[in-house]
């Protein structure tokens, strides 16, 4: 990547536009950039930066880029050419800015810019217009990230000499930001946490195997072998030999429980038979008193028999004249059927004849019969003068509902006419309404992307407000952890001190004279060590180490977390410009309000349209109506006169038809109530004759039946008759006793039952506490046969499982075993003998790299004296390792630590370094050329032998093709090196002056 030309406009320091023509400063290969402190050298870089990545190096605000000093009309504008990956661009950026507004006073948010061109046979054409896209293509070409171009094009050699006496630890933090290194960190948290995942499932298991051992020592009692007495000393859940121990023990306790169930089983048997014999000498006590008691108890039935005789003989007389009465019981119901029919027809005939004309009070049936017949003749004549009335009531409900339906219709017609009338003024208001909303919508759909971009920026700027707060504490948080850490660092450097001393104290109270020393092997010891006021042990230098490290990490979070911050309130702010957020939201919401208001106009477009065609609709419909209404007034005049004659025929048939009555259909009903009363008349008279006849022939039949049963009368037979549940119950009474007495007869004479009468009494209580007793032995052999069945089961069951699970965690324990060793060998545990985690591991093979491409150039620059080579020896007491940096000094022939090089050694070492770093980089980068390259300050600390030497390396660098800016305010380097670009620092802003390596 080569820099052609920069212009800066309204960018930091600089009011105007300036220009820097970097091919013009590159002629000579090396050119310094010069000027005041505070005049604006690094603004310039900050210009290729902003140009190249939209943001500028390190943590400085990206809000801040536009001069103070540039007047209101002047745009903030950063625009490089460049060449890179073999093509010819041109990048310019503005920031979002604030501009003069176009009408009116005040000031609009210009939002920000990206144009990016490519020169193609002469002529420059677009590529992109987009922040994004310009962004992706520019650092696909680069190969790098703007972190990693601040640190191997723009050389900041402060941070250099700080890695050179940095930690392995602040090493690690650099070197992983600049060769992402990320996968194999991730790949090492992966190995912890499946070996964690391993871990917990070999664990779990034997959680697991260990409940089954608790659920065994349970079900195999307190008297039991215990587990604790069983396992090695440490050889808890997780441990290889636990699993093994658990199973012998579960074996032991298995057989001991067997050989007790066996003794169970033995004292069950024995009593089981002790119990089968006092059962069976109850089963004999319990039949002899049972057969005992059954003598009684026929002897105590017999004599209630006896004394029950006098009733029986009573009972048994009257069931037998109930059975004589029995045989009238047929006469004497059809007796008392025939009086209640004669009774029933006699009243029915009573109200029949009430209601009868007086003339036909004594009538007989056949006088009531032709009296009926000649009403219903006199109806029958009615019913032609019915029909005629009902039609005269038809043409009269006619008559009048015509005359309802005209005036109706009139109406109707002068209701059209009305409405048609103010047709012209309703359509045209409609019409005014569809128009208002469609111009409404229009409105809307234009507010609404304003809208939009409104939102957004609002947003952005609350975002860029809170991420400012949140900055401010951030920033105040680095710095009190900041303090923290060197806090830290100097107490632990304090404790190591005391504890080395300490030790050498204790080393030389041990020393006798002649003896050789443990360190040196000296048998004299003129000048041992004297113990020091404070003595410090192991454990309080390895927890100041410790405060330390967690204190440095804190400081690592906090630097993080600033970044973090500033990036997201850069972002935010290049979205949102310098407006302030009331400012925004007012405007945001001044939109919203117009955009509200236009669309409640135009969500009103639908319903004028609809309003609209029922207006057209209505408008049909009552031209259609009183065209329609004009019609059936027409034809209505000659329906009414038909009407009227018709009536008028009526009229005259109905007055003879009525009579005496108001109209036809009462009359009709006058005479059909009259013969309906005569119809029931005659039937009624013949029925009461008929049911007298038949109850005098049931008298004589009941009389004759009583004769024939042998009673005197039909009285007498009807009182001895007797229910049919009470004649059931005598005979089920007499029924019983019969049976009763055969039981009691063949209890008695029964030889089993004699034979126990004549026995002593039985005594069933005491068979009965025998057998009690033996089955509260059986009972308790059983339970403990039981209890030591179940314990047997139990154990087989659990002892079971227990194997069974030991075999399932086999893989499982050997999986664990694999993981750990990995996992411990990628953090810098176990078999690993360096103590280097595998992220490490990579970046050391970096750091190895960079020192060998910058002892090249740091031999040269130190005449052949200083060389950089990395070193993975193992760090004491916890620090991390692997990660070492050592100059060896070709005239001593020693290996140094880097922290002990002078000034101005540290300066042209971390130089070295530097570019050493910056081919790595470019390499891991994919190899882009990098043929610019700036270098700021430190030029300072060299003395002139060594600045000619640092000068020619660089000069070196030509035969690269490179081109080498020096930024410093050294003022032996302006003549030194012919091509400059001087800064100068005014009231008014600064400017920028050029010399070409020629010039005086």
């Amino acid at each position: 990547m080569r820099l052609h030309r920069l212009t800066l406009t309204a960018f930091g320091p600089f009011a105007g536009s300036h220009t820097v023509d970097f091919d013009e400063l590159s002629s000579a290969g090396l050119f310094l950039l010069h000027g005041a402190t505070g005049a604006g050298k690094t603004s310039v870089l900050d210009g290729v930066c902003y140009a190249l990545y939209g943001g500028v190096p390190g943590s400085r605000p990206g809000n801040r880029l536009r001069s103070d000093h540039a007047g209101p009309d002047t745009p903030t504008e950063v625009v490089l050419d460049l060449t890179v990956g073999g093509r010819r661009l041109e990048v310019t950026r503005r920031p979002e800015q604030p501009r003069p507004k176009k009408r009116g006073s005040g000031f609009t948010m210009e939002k920000a810019v990206t144009l990016l061109r490519e020169q193609s046979a002469g002529q420059w054409r677009a590529l992109s217009k987009s922040h994004q896209e310009a962004g992706e293509e520019l650092l696909r070409l680069i190969g790098m990230s703007r972190e990693q171009f601040c640190q191997v094009v723009l050389l900041p050699q402060g941070e250099f000499a700080t890695f050179l006496r940095a930690t392995a630890t602040d090493r690690a933090a650099l070197l992983g930001k600049l060769f992402d290194t990320r996968r194999f960190k991730a790949a090492e948290e992966w190995l912890k946490a499946q070996r964690n995942a391993a871990q917990s499932r070999v664990r779990e298991g034997d959680d697991e195997l260990l409940r089954l051992a608790h659920g065994m020592q349970q079900a195999a009692g307190d008297g039991s072998e215990r587990l604790e007495d069983w396992l090695p000393e440490g050889a808890g859940a997780g441990h290889p030999d636990f699993a093994p121990h658990v199973l012998q023990w579960a074996a032991v306790l298995r057989a001991t429980a067997h050989e007790q169930a066996a003794v169970s089983d033995l004292a069950t048997t024995a009593a089981e038979t002790a119990h089968a014999a006092a059962q069976r000498a109850a089963e004999d006590v319990r039949e002899l008193h049972t057969l005992q008691r059954r003598h009684a108890a026929a002897m105590r039935r017999a004599a209630a028999l006896e004394e029950q005789s006098e009733v029986r003989d009573s009972e048994e007389a009257v069931l037998e004249t109930a059975r004589r009465a029995e045989t009238v019981g047929p006469a004497l119901e059809l007796r008392d059927r025939a009086a209640v029919r004669h009774r029933r027809a006699a009243e029915q005939e009573r109200a029949a004849r009430a209601d009868l004309p007086a003339e036909l009070t004594g009538a007989g049936a056949d006088q009531l019969t032709a009296y009926g017949n000649g009403l219903r003749e006199e109806l029958g004549g009615l019913t032609e003068a019915g029909r005629a009335e009902h039609r005269a009531a038809e043409l009269v409900a006619e008559r009048a509902r015509l005359e309802r339906e005209t005036g109706a219709d009139e109406q109707l017609i002068a209701d059209a006419g009305a409405w048609l009338e103010d047709w012209e003024r309703v359509r045209l208001g409609h019409e005014r309404r569809i128009d208002t909303a469609q111009a409404a919508a229009t409105r809307a759909a234009e507010l609404a992307g304003t809208l939009d971009s409104s939102r957004r920026r609002l947003s952005a700027a609350r975002e860029r407000d809170a991420h400012e707060r949140e900055l401010g504490a951030a920033e105040e948080r680095l710095r009190a952890a900041r303090e923290a850490a060197a806090d830290a660092r100097e107490h632990w450097q304090d404790v190591r001190e005391a504890r080395i001393n300490g030790i050498a104290a204790e080393l030389a109270a041990r020393l006798r004279d002649g003896e050789g020393c443990l360190v040196c092997g000296a048998t004299e010891h003129p000048h041992p060590a004297r113990p020091s006021d404070r003595q410090v042990g192991r454990a309080e230098e390895e927890a100041a180490q410790t405060a330390h490290q967690e204190a440095a990490d804190a400081r690592e979070s906090a630097q993080a977390e600033v970044a973090r911050v500033t990036a997201a309130r850069d972002a935010a702010a290049t979205e949102a410009g310098r407006t302030p957020e009331a400012e925004l939201a007012a405007a945001h919401a001044e939109l919203e309000r117009a955009c509200r208001e236009a669309s409640a106009e135009a969500a009103a477009l639908p319903e004028a349209r609809q309003a609209l065609d029922r207006a057209v609709a209505e408008h049909t419909r009552r031209t259609r109506l009183r065209h329609g209404a004009e019609s059936r007034v027409a034809s209505v005049t000659s329906r009414r006169e038909v009407l009227d004659q018709e009536h008028s025929a009526l009229t005259g048939q109905l007055a003879r038809a009525r009579g005496a009555f108001a109209t036809v259909a009462e009359r009709r009903d006058r005479l059909a109530e009259q013969a309906e009363r005569i119809a029931a008349a005659p039937a009624a008279a013949r029925a009461e004759q008929d049911t007298a006849r038949a109850l005098k022939d049931a008298d004589a039949d009941l009389a004759d039946a009583a004769y024939r049963a042998g009673f005197d009368t039909p009285e007498a037979a009807a009182a001895a008759l007797l229910p049919s549940a009470e004649v059931q119950r005598l005979r089920q009474r007499a029924e019983e006793r019969r049976r009763e007495e055969a039981a009691v007869t063949a209890e008695l004479t029964a030889l089993d039952v004699a034979e126990a009468a004549g026995l002593p009494p039985a005594d069933p209580e005491g068979a009965r506490r025998a057998v009690e007793d033996a089955t509260h032995r059986l009972r308790g052999a059983t339970a403990r046969q039981d209890a030591a069945r179940s314990t047997c089961a139990a154990l087989d069951r659990l002892g079971a499982a227990a194997l069974t699970r030991t075999r399932e965690l086999a893989p499982a324990r050997a999986e664990y075993a694999r993981l750990r060793r990995l996992a411990d060998l990628a953090t810098g545990a176990g078999e690993n003998t360096l103590r280097m985690e595998l992220e490490t591991y990579v970046l050391a093979a970096r750091l190895e790299q960079v020192a060998a491409a910058a002892s090249v150039r740091l031999q040269r620059m130190s005449s052949g004296r200083y060389t950089l080579v990395h070193t993975d020896a193992r760090a004491s007491r916890g620090v991390k390792s692997g990660l070492g940096l050592m100059a060896v000094d070709a005239w001593t022939g020693t290996e140094r630590d880097t922290a002990t090089l002078s000034g101005g050694e540290t300066f042209f070492a971390s130089l070295a370094l530097a570019l050493g770093l910056a081919d790595v980089v470019t390499d891991e980068a994919g190899g882009a050329r990098l043929d610019t390259l700036f270098i700021d300050e430190g030029f300072g600390s060299l003395d002139e032998q060594t600045l000619d030497e640092v000068l020619d390396v660089l000069d070196g660098l030509r035969e690269r093709d490179r081109a080498v800016g020096i930024v410093s305010h050294v003022a032996d380097l302006r003549q030194r090196i012919p091509a400059q670009l001087q800064v100068v620092k005014g009231q008014g802003g600064s400017s920028l002056r050029h010399r070409a390596a020629g010039e005086r």
